[in-house]
């Protein structure tokens, strides 16, 4: 059974960085594409960004693009989120999403759920002003 664990939120200044990961376990990552979304209190889901199972083809949200970095480690079994230059509004609750396309370039679009089937359980990031 495919499960996915987020680690690595936490509470950061202005200007911080974090590096979210997700822990899959029970498929190899090399047959996920990934998705990371985030959810602030009193909104919708939105999707952050998007790397294909091959790491070829990352998709980025505007409101981050430039500041943050998707990557992946089909090793370890883990993708990641890197976030530079936080700001107060990329508070939230991160997931990240797993959507069955092997050895492929194919990514959804960015704020797409429906495509992603198995979800972590959000891992809590808080910017401070």
């Amino acid at each position: 059974q495919l499960q996915l664990v987020e680690s690595g939120g936490g509470l950061v200044p202005t200007g911080g960085s974090l590096r979210l990961s997700c822990a899959v376990s029970g498929v190899t990552l090399d047959y996920l594409s990934i998705g990371w979304f985030r959810q602030a209190p009193g909104k919708e889901r939105e999707g952050v960004s998007c790397i294909s199972s091959n790491s070829i083809n990352t998709k980025y949200v505007d409101s981050v693009r430039g500041r943050f970095t998707i990557s992946r480690d089909n090793a370890k079994n883990t993708a990641y989120l890197q976030m530079s230059s936080l700001k107060p509004e990329d508070t939230g609750v991160y997931y990240c999403a797993a959507h069955y396309a092997p050895f492929s370039a194919f990514c959804p679009e960015i704020g797409a759920i429906h495509p992603y089937r198995d979800w972590g359980q959000g891992t809590q990031v808080t910017v401070s002003s």
